[in-house]
């Protein structure tokens, strides 16, 4: 069941980070329609009021990258921009089992 994970931190514009988590939670709706895409979780630091995390579980890397270029996922990326003072990211992961649900 080897997977593709991707996970990083995402630090808002200060006062922003509510808009800038409106737009995660787009995309997370629309990642299900892509099968493909097994997770996309967004969450926040109870602590930061500027960080948002993201973690994501997908078929391949390729499937990721392939979710990127589409023009949906582009406009939001576009959109939520402004709204981004910086990124953090962990090490992409190889995802051999467990069990997401929300």
């Amino acid at each position: 069941m080897k997977k593709f994970a991707v996970n990083g931190k995402l630090i808002a514009i200060r006062g922003k980070r509510d808009a800038l988590t409106e737009y995660l939670l787009s995309a997370a709706k629309k990642m299900e329609s892509l099968d493909t895409c097994y997770c996309y979780i967004v969450g926040v630091d109870p602590e930061d009021g500027d960080a948002v995390y993201i973690f994501e579980v997908w078929e391949n890397e390729a499937a990721h990258q392939a979710a990127l270029q589409m023009d949906v996922f582009q406009r939001l990326i576009d959109e939520a921009r402004p709204l981004i003072a910086g990124m953090e990211d962990f090490p992409s992961l190889q995802i051999l089992g467990g069990k997401a649900s929300l």
